[in-house]
């Protein structure tokens, strides 16, 4: 068999040119959509004014974290009390009795600025004449007045209290028209603490006087915390026989205002 092949060379299609550019916007024959040249980039809008002028950030201030601070400064101020609190008792602690009391505001120290007064500590029968009002020193019953945290509801006689002050107790002297809930807030200071006694004193000049060997504070309030000052510094410490009891011997629980009649002594 035998095998036909075309005559003469093979041909390939003629393409014919017609002469015309391709319309714009499309693009020519085997090439890519698009212009071959590069966009020009558009200016912003402003009236053809040119480019707009970098805007200059604003800025923003951050307020302070104030509870930070406030937590500071009040665990700093706490700090501080603390320490001065601290030194402040260990400075007072380190005190002595005498200087507690010359730090009670209104004390009178009868030691220093009347001491002839209270020098004589004799012991004496009898109705006795005193230059302070409560007594704060001088001549005495034999017998003292007891001073357990005794509260007397009426008066007692000078001279057994004084005896007392001699053993060291402090007495608290109130006037008797003082209302009754103000007794019971002075009562409150002397009922069950050795070496202290109470009673309501006649023709006193002030709501409140309270005494020891030597030294006397009045006010005029029952509220006023200086008469517990007074109690607690100047018990058994104002002592004229320190170690001498109020608790046993030589002493009367009675009012009234008339010594007893002078008993054989068995005490200071």
């Amino acid at each position: 068999m035998s095998i036909s092949t075309p005559s003469g060379p093979q041909r390939r299609p003629t393409v014919v040119s017609t002469g015309k550019k391709p319309a714009a916007g499309r693009p020519a024959a085997g090439g890519k959509a698009g212009s071959d040249k590069p966009a020009t980039p558009q200016r912003a809008s402003g009236g053809g004014k040119g480019p707009r002028k970098p805007i200059t950030p604003v800025k923003v201030s951050q307020e302070r974290s104030w509870g930070p601070i406030a937590l500071f400064v009040a665990v700093g101020v706490l700090a501080t009390s603390i320490i001065g609190y601290g030194a402040w008792a260990a400075i007072k602690g380190g005190q002595s009795w005498e200087d507690k009391a010359a730090d009670i505001q209104g004390i009178v120290n009868f030691r220093k600025t009347d001491p002839e007064s209270i020098s004589n500590q004799e012991h004496r029968a009898g109705k006795q004449e005193y230059k302070q009002s409560p007594p704060v020193g001088g001549p005495h019953n034999n017998t003292w007045q007891r001073c357990l945290g005794d509260v007397y509801d009426a008066p007692i006689a000078n001279e057994h209290a004084l005896h007392s002050l001699e053993h060291g107790a402090v007495w608290l002297t109130y006037r008797p028209d003082l209302p009754a809930a103000d007794v019971e807030k002075l009562a409150s200071v002397i009922r069950g603490n050795d070496f202290m006694l109470m009673s309501p004193y006649e023709g006193l000049d002030s709501a409140v006087s309270i005494q020891a060997w030597g030294y006397q504070l009045k006010v005029d309030n029952a509220d006023d915390p200086r008469i517990k000052e007074f109690a607690t510094v100047l018990a058994q410490n104002a002592s004229m026989e320190p170690g001498v009891p109020c608790s046993s011997g030589n002493y009367t629980t009675g009012t009234g205002t008339e010594p007893r009649e002078l008993q054989p002594s068995m005490g200071g």
